[in-house]
């Protein structure tokens, strides 16, 4: 097998992964860059080479793995294209959303490349959308009628962070790799743990987005989550406002769980939550496909148990924040042209509001630059919302989807496999792994390829 990294960025970028198995081509995830505009945002497809490719896997369903899909598709036309059934009812709506963002940015902002795509495209290439169960192995190399040969295989392994996220097992005639994707092996409010048991492979794609962080020895998710609400009663006893920027997929309906199980338990009275039109979306498809989902609280309907006020760009605009309001709203980077960013607008310069952060944050976002940003101090918040002085209470959470990296190392003691390629993660991530890696199974052969760059396993 030979293995190419498609992202164009060493860290955390737009996963894509080129896999060469037994003269056959998989994409593994086609996505986008999160803080890169236009072209520079996606991934590397001209290096992918002129040979056609046979299959795209998606492993699930976020900007950075699945948002250049209808471009990968344009590249690689001959493709079949694979994803777990639960995120086929997802990808049109990520698809389509993001056409949406690339007009507004188009007229905002003068990004002329936007939009990369087209709503049309979406449409015309959702034919080849193949919604595949967990655990069924299945071809995805199709053969002229008459030919007599097998194909490699694929098959989804639940993920554990998000709605129908997946690792990808391929198995070829000698060889067998496994693609983490992104992963959590611990329970999340609604979603439980990853099934990844039992899974060997020779190649191992492994995601290292925690690398970097290390977790104290009374560490636990259930205390982070009891500090948050006890964060968001006192900000609500004050009659302040709070806001929680969320990835519209995944950690907005996470957050509403929790929001609905506090007010069940009655530690403050029940109040309408703000959402964005996408994250209702979204939502609303945790409760249609909750029966099919390996979670916690498969009765609780999110719709039911939270009064969910969608909020316009014109309402947002023009919204009090008195009175003790909650807003869950996308994005998690607070990116400009989305609800969380224009809504910290109003809220950083206003003691009296907070912004609680539960998931990871770019340091060069609007997110990631308000984190680091000392009270009382000015900051560049974005370059639409320019400098601001940072007086609102911030806050930040440990309420992760990804793995930790300890579980992550414990999984490639599991896989037992000759070669490990690290990727998804930054330069310090990325050598933790190497380190640990070569000091407990100095057999095992570590890659870490650049952009562009092939490894042969």
């Amino acid at each position: 097998m030979q293995v190419t990294n498609l992202n164009p960025d060493p860290d955390i970028g737009a996963s894509a992964w080129v896999v060469e198995c037994d003269g056959h081509r998989l994409l593994l995830d086609a996505g986008t860059h999160p803080q890169r505009e236009g072209r520079a945002g996606l991934p590397l497809y001209a290096q992918a080479g002129e040979a056609p490719m046979d299959a795209i896997a998606l492993s699930h369903c976020h900007h950075d793995h699945v948002g250049s899909l209808p471009v990968a598709i344009r590249h690689f036309p001959s493709a079949h294209v694979f994803m777990t059934d639960l995120s086929y009812f997802l990808v049109e709506r990520v698809l389509h959303n993001s056409v949406n963002v690339m007009l507004r940015q188009r007229a905002e902002l003068g990004i002329k490349e936007y939009p990369l795509f087209s709503h049309e495209e979406v449409d015309d290439y959702a034919a080849v959308f193949q919604g595949i169960a967990y655990r069924k192995e299945v071809d995805w190399v199709s053969f002229p009628r008459g030919r007599r040969t097998t194909s490699p295989t694929l098959e989804f392994f639940d993920a554990g962070h998000t709605l129908g996220s997946a690792g990808i097992r391929v198995k070829g005639h000698r060889q067998t790799l496994f693609y983490s994707g992104d992963v959590c092996f611990h329970d999340q409010t609604l979603l439980r743990a990853a099934r990844f048991d039992g899974v060997k492979a020779d190649i191992l794609i492994l995601e290292t987005t925690r690398g970097g962080r290390s977790l104290s020895p009374d560490f636990s998710r259930e205390a982070e989550m009891a500090r948050l609400g006890d964060a968001i009663e006192e900000v609500l006893a004050a009659k302040g406002s709070v806001l929680i920027p969320s990835f519209a997929l995944g950690r907005t309906q996470e957050m509403l769980a929790e929001l609905a199980l506090w007010m069940k338990a009655g530690r403050w009275k029940p109040r309408p939550v703000h959402i964005g039109g996408l994250g209702r979306v979204f939502t609303e498809i945790y409760d249609l496909q909750a029966h099919r989902t390996h979670r916690s609280h498969p009765r609780l309907r999110l719709t039911e148990a939270v009064e969910l006020k969608v909020l316009s760009p014109q309402e947002l605009e023009h919204t009090k924040l008195t009175g003790g309001k909650i807003f869950v709203m996308t994005a998690g980077m607070m990116s400009e042209n989305t609800g969380a960013h224009d809504l910290a607008l109003r809220m950083v310069e206003d003691p009296r509001q907070a912004i609680f952060f539960v998931g990871y944050s770019a340091p060069d976002s609007p997110a990631g630059r308000l984190r680091e940003c000392p009270p009382g101090k000015k900051f560049l918040f974005s370059q639409f919302g320019g400098e601001l002085t940072r007086n609102c209470r911030v806050e930040a959470f440990d309420l992760t989807a990804h793995a930790n990296r300890e579980d992550l190392l414990e999984f490639v003691g599991q896989v037992d496999p000759r070669v490990v390629v690290l990727g998804h993660g930054d330069g310090p991530a990325r050598s933790w792994f190497a380190e640990e890696i070569a000091q407990r199974w100095p057999q095992i052969r570590v890659h870490q390829p650049g952009p562009g760059e092939t490894v042969a396993c």
